[in-house]
Order: C-alpha cells, then sequence, then structure tokens
C-alpha cells in the first residue's frame, strides 16, 4: 500500500520535499561525523538529504525502496541510489551516520524492532544515527499510505533492546514545510565505542 502511493505519486513527493531547508536537523547529526565520513541515507525519498550531505564532503551511500523515488533521487545527487528496503541492510559497522529521516515511520511497529536492529549492526561505533517520527502514539492508515507514529514513551521501549545503542537526545518540531502543521519527533542516538 504505501509503496504504491510512492510509485505513483513519487513526482509529486520529490516536488514537495526536495527542496524542505533542513539544515538546523544537520547540524546536530554532522557535527558528530568525521570530516569524510561515510553516511546512509536510508529511506532517501527525494535524495535531498543525501544531496546535502554530498556537498558538504561526505562519503553518502543512499536506498529508498521504490523504484521510482531511485530514479528521481539518483538524478537530483547523481549517487547509485539502491532499490532495497530496510530488511536488506546487511552490513557491520560500516557507517559513521545513519540517517533515517521520515523513513522509518513507514515500518509496521512489528517489524520496527528487526529494522531498528539492523541499522543498529550497521552503524560503526561511535557512530551517530538520527530518526524522525511523526508524534504520535501507535499505527495509522493516511492517504494510502501506512504510519507508525512515536512518542517519547514509545521511542524509549523500541531503543530498550538494542543495548548498544544510546539515545543522546530527543526533540519535537514543527513540520518544516510551511503548508503542514504536523508535530515531529526527532532523536539522536549513538552506538558504544
Amino acid at each position: 500500500m504505501t509503496l504504491e502511493y510512492y510509485q505513483l505519486h513519487a513526482q509529486d513527493f520529490f516536488s514537495a520535499t526536495v527542496n524542505v531547508d533542513m539544515a538546523s536537523l544537520y547540524a546536530p547529526f554532522l557535527e558528530r561525523i568525521p570530516a569524510g565520513g561515510r553516511i546512509l541515507d536510508a529511506g532517501c525519498g527525494s535524495g535531498r538529504d543525501s544531496k546535502a550531505f554530498l556537498q558538504r564532503g561526505y562519503a553518502v551511500e543512499a536506498f529508498d525502496a521504490t523504484a521510482e523515488m531511485v530514479a528521481l533521487a539518483t538524478q537530483h545527487t547523481g549517487l547509485p541510489v539502491r532499490q532495497m528496503t530496510f530488511s536488506d541492510v546487511d552490513v557491520t559497522a560500516r557507517y559513521d551516520g545513519i540517517w533515517c529521516c521520515a523513513s522509518l515511520l513507514h515500518v509496521r511497529m512489528q517489524a520496527l524492532p528487526e529494522a531498528m536492529e539492523r541499522l543498529a549492526q550497521a552503524l560503526k561505533p561511535d557512530g551517530v544515527w538520527y530518526v524522525s517520527f511523526k508524534y504520535g502514539d501507535g499505527e495509522r492508515i493516511k492517504e494510502g499510505r501506512h504510519f507508525t507514529d512515536l512518542n517519547e514513551q514509545a521511542l524509549e521501549a523500541l531503543l530498550t533492546p538494542l543495548t548498544d545503542i544510546t539515545l543522546i537526545r530527543h526533540w519535537i518540531t514543527e513540520d518544516k514545510r510551511p503548508e503542514r502543521t504536523e508535530m515531529w519527533l526527532n532523536a539522536l542516538l549513538v552506538k558504544s565505542p
């Protein structure tokens, strides 16, 4: 259902998100990544964030779940964006940073622990990980897409099994798109050395 939405609406989604200014969210994430460090943009959508990280000198890998978004992100970034899902992540200690901006929120609650475990494994010791979810509690369908919304308590419960991952901070922001009024739960995580 969610994948079909992005296949059908890829160009509209790209156009609506590619120019959103995310610099205030990049700052706390990038300050913890060494110059030239390797970042995974997991569920990259338009490729907006991948391109921003590339322009700042980082080595970037990116993936998205639908062929249409992969094609648009590849065109936008010049990167060989891969078509895959969180369940396809199968590397160990590869990334200095993992960026999950508005992507994990499409994973069903029952599948989130495995996705989080795979991403945690892919992160290097001392690596930093950014996640964002629409602020709320529970799962819902909206306009043909599945959302798993989290509040602070649900996020902490999700992180509890990941014994080598520590929550550094979480904060709530308004949607960066001026026409939207939704609130977002942002979190910065770090992997133990």
